[in-house]
Order: structure tokens, then sequence, then C-alpha cells
């Protein structure tokens, strides 16, 4: 069983559609799939499914671990597809005890008898929960836009996983858990050093440790995907993740490619249906099977990707925002022409994107004045 954890650094991304897209896809390809909404306490996954609300999710489970885990898994629609709602009601992962967490965790690759995919929508944010769930595979998709804030998060998360990866690794009692303790409570500035310089300084210490963690790292390949850029350059932004990434973390990013932002997601959400049910040929769910194809054409345990490797897939996306680019403005043409879209709906298409860009700016704007104040009073970045 392929477990596929699907995660962001903030929410409003798109996480969840894209969770629930790639689901109904891999199970059209025959695949047989089980998507599990773990987004506790924010849970909305069965809206874009069509289900109305739940009567028995995770949160019923987690309030009797002992009780019969395959209860709370629903039939879809949808051949091949079987569903996990969330909770809505539980107050978030971040109160999840560790034995609720390790039950959970147990039940879900229990699945594997009778699954082929299991597709985990996680929480946003980086709460230890939502990183070891993630850590439940080497090959977790990390969803983000491209708004400056969207894709720090996304790099800040990938730097928490790798941190809750060396805890993982690192014995307590060891020398290397001693010193990245002391790393993490240190606020004089050891904390800005670079996961580069630490694992030297744990090769040095303690070699046993940093060969452990060498070899867990060899499996630790996030994979990542551009949501709601609204032109070909927005997928230049996920080269900053991939250098800040390879430069300060140590790890390698893989892109599997770029979704354009489309006001038919949200015609599709009101009619209670996945997008690339709606409208296969929309330029969003082609975007969608292109993902799906590349995730199952790859194999599972393969993690020896080259830097051509990652060359290649960032190449190979950018290329895609170009052909989709041509294909959403194709579209567009198309409607006018037929009278499906008028020159208003256009207007104020164009007045929502440009409302869009000046809340961006502001935001962008914003961050540069605290990174400037943050320069001026002399920490270390």
């Amino acid at each position: 069983m392929r477990v596929i954890p699907i995660a962001s650094g903030k929410g409003g991304v798109g996480k969840s559609l894209v969770a629930a897209n790639l689901a109904v896809v891999m199970a059209q390809a025959g695949q047989r799939v089980v998507l599990a909404d773990l987004d506790l306490g924010a849970s909305n996954l069965h809206l874009v499914l069509g289900f109305h609300s739940p009567i028995r999710g995770i949160g019923t489970f987690l309030n009797n671990t002992k009780s019969d885990f395959s209860q709370i898994i629903a039939k879809t629609d949808i051949r091949g597809l079987r569903f996990i709602p969330g909770d809505q009601e539980m107050p978030g992962l971040a109160n999840l005890r560790s034995f609720q967490r390790n039950a959970l965790v147990s039940r879900l690759l229990s699945l594997a008898s009778d699954t082929d995919i299991l597709i985990l929508d996680l929480g946003a944010g980086t709460h230890q929960s939502i990183l070891d769930f993630f850590l439940l595979s080497g090959q977790g998709i990390v969803v983000s836009s491209p708004a400056v804030t969207a894709t720090l998060n996304a790099y800040v998360f990938l730097k928490n996983t790798v941190f809750r990866l060396m805890y993982t690794v690192f014995k307590k009692g060891t020398d290397a858990y001693s010193y990245l303790d002391r790393v993490r409570k240190d606020s004089s500035g050891n904390q800005h050093l670079y996961i580069p310089q630490m694992l030297k300084e744990i090769a040095r210490i303690d070699p046993e440790s940093h060969k452990k963690f060498a070899a867990a790292a060899a499996h630790f390949r996030p994979r990542l995907i551009m949501n709601m850029i609204e032109d070909p350059k927005d997928a230049d932004v996920a080269m900053k993740i991939r250098r800040s990434c390879e430069e300060y973390l140590d790890i390698k990013v893989e892109h599997l490619g770029v979704m354009y932002r489309d006001s038919i997601q949200d015609t599709a959400l009101s009619s209670r249906l996945p997008v690339v049910l709606y409208k296969p040929q929309a330029v969003i769910s082609q975007a969608v099977y292109r993902i799906a194809d590349k995730i199952l054409q790859s194999e599972e345990e393969e993690f020896t990707l080259t830097d051509k490797d990652i060359d290649d897939s960032f190449q190979e996306a950018s290329l895609e925002a170009e052909i989709d680019f041509e294909n959403k403005m194709e579209y567009v043409e198309e409607l006018l022409h037929t009278g499906a879209l008028t020159p208003g709906d256009l207007l104020e298409t164009v007045k929502s994107q440009q409302f869009e860009i000046s809340k961006l700016r502001k935001e962008n704007n914003f961050l540069k004045h605290k990174l400037a104040q943050a320069v001026s009073r002399g920490f270390k970045l």
C-alpha cells in the first residue's frame, strides 16, 4: 500500500481540493483508494466529495480507540474510492495524545490488505502529529501557492519535518540528541544554524547517530505541487523553495506540477462534485490527471532521484505552466464566442484578480518591512 500524505504550511492553498481530486483520479485508474480526512477540527473534505455531514468519523474512533475502525470507513459513489471522514467537533491535532496517534496510525496502516493507495489530507501547520503523519511516507506532497506567505510556510513545514525526523532517529542519551536539544533551546543564535552545518557537527560528535540519520534522510524525498497560479511566471516561485531546501535543509524536492486558479472549482464545489468529475476537460482537471499519472508511474520505493531528475521535474512543470496558460486563454476565447461568458463576466474576473494582486502586494510589503526590522535588530538570517 502506498501512503501519500498531503500537507501545506498554511491553509487556503487548496490542499484538500488537491487531495480529493487526486483520490478520484487514482480510483478511476483502477486503484483501490482510501482518502482520510486528518484535518481534525477543520474537516471539510466530505463537502468536496458531496457527502452530507458524516455521523461517524475519525473523532468517533479517537474517543474509543478499541472500537471497530471499519465502521468509520464510508463507501462513495466512485468505484474504488472509500472515505474516512474527519470530525469537526474535535479541537484539532494539537490535542491528539500519543496513544491516540499511535492507534490511528496502526489502524490506517492495517488497511494495506485491501487498499492500494492511502491518501492522507493533513491539517495545515507544523504540529508534531501532522509531521509524524507526513513522515509515514518518504514521498509526501506539499501544496503551496505563489503567495509569499504560502511559499515561506511550505519551506518552514519542510524544515520542521526534517527536525522531527532528527528527533525520531536520534535516541535520548546520545550525543546527537543532546546537541539537537541544545540547539533547539539555545536562543543566543545557534538555533539559526543551517542543517548541513548541524549535520557536520553531529558527524563529528556522534558518527553512529549521523549514519542512522543519513540512512533515514535518503528515503525522504518530498514532492511539491504549486497550486492557484495565475501566470506562467508564478511557476518560477517553486525554484525558491527548491533552492532553500537544498541549501539550508540538505534535502531535494521533486516538482509534481502546477495547477491554475480556476473559478470552475468553486462551481464544482457548490455542486458538491470534485472538479475532475464536474468538468474533466477543464485546465485544472487536466492538471490533476497529469499529476496523478506522474505519481502512479513512479515507483513507491524509488528514492534514487538524481540532480538531473530534479532539474527535469522543474523544467517540465515550467513547460506545463506555459501550455496550460495557452489552453486557459483558448478556453476563455471559446466562452466569449459562444456567449457563455459575457464581456461583463470577464471584466468582473479581471477586477477580482486585480484585487487579489493588490492584497498580495500589501502582504509582500508587510513582510519586507518585518524583514528589514529583523535585520536592523541584528537577527541572524
